[in-house]
């Protein structure tokens, strides 16, 4: 089944650029375009898209606002920041917001394809670049609650960039359980997306630091 994606930027040519090539992909297909944040909520709650490409400086509500808006009432809508910004702040407030990924529009039409099928698989998408600045600037969680042995197996998993049907398959367990254990994990440790929860395994030491820059960066 074809991933459905939500093209949220406010550039009429962005659109219809991202519509050209992203369509070119039978395993991709665009169910709408919004041209803000709210449009992009708005859309997102009437056709329940698998990925929404999310520009973060947008008229009326920016992406940020929208991404956070969406990952509370949709949480099977996984988001990915598509944009030309690389501050530290855009970056570290996507993702806290709860976005998957963060990807700069530079980004070549096939690894961005690639990267959307793998959002949609739960698996976190970040550009070298953004990957290297999160490492610098998302903080661990304040006292977080202590995982399960399970969990904490679940979390490694996810910071190794698998997705939950990997992660299923990895464990030998069904994919909403791994869907149970992840929501857990976001609870206990006060996070908002997987992205997060990776760069935190990354920090406790968990996994190895260069896991999450091949895993997370160069998909």
């Amino acid at each position: 089944m074809a991933v459905r994606i939500l093209i949220a930027d406010d550039h009429s040519v962005v659109r219809q650029g991202l519509r050209m090539f992203l369509g070119l992909d039978p395993d991709l297909e665009i169910v709408g375009e919004a041209v803000d944040g709210a449009d992009a909520v708005r859309l997102s709650r009437e056709l329940r898209p698998d990925v929404v490409l999310m520009d973060l400086i947008m008229p009326v509500m920016d992406g940020i606002a929208a991404t956070k808006t969406l990952r509370s009432e949709l949480p099977d809508t996984e988001i990915i920041a598509l944009t030309s910004v690389l501050e530290d702040a855009s970056v570290v407030g996507a993702v806290r917001a709860g976005a998957i990924g963060y990807l700069l529009k530079t980004t070549e039409a096939d690894e961005l394809c690639r990267a959307i099928k793998a959002a949609a698989a739960g698996q976190v998408q970040l550009s070298p670049e953004a990957a290297a600045r999160l490492m610098r600037e998302v903080r661990s969680p304040d006292s977080p609650e202590t995982l399960t042995e399970r969990e904490t197996e679940v979390l490694r998993l996810i910071a190794q960039g698998m997705g939950n049907k990997q992660i299923a398959r990895v464990l030998h367990v069904g994919e909403k359980t791994v869907k149970t254990h992840v929501s857990n994990i976001l609870a206990k440790l006060g996070v908002q997306s997987r992205t997060q929860a990776a760069l935190y395994a990354v920090r406790i030491g968990l996994v190895s630091p260069e896991l999450p820059v091949a895993a997370l960066g160069e998909s």
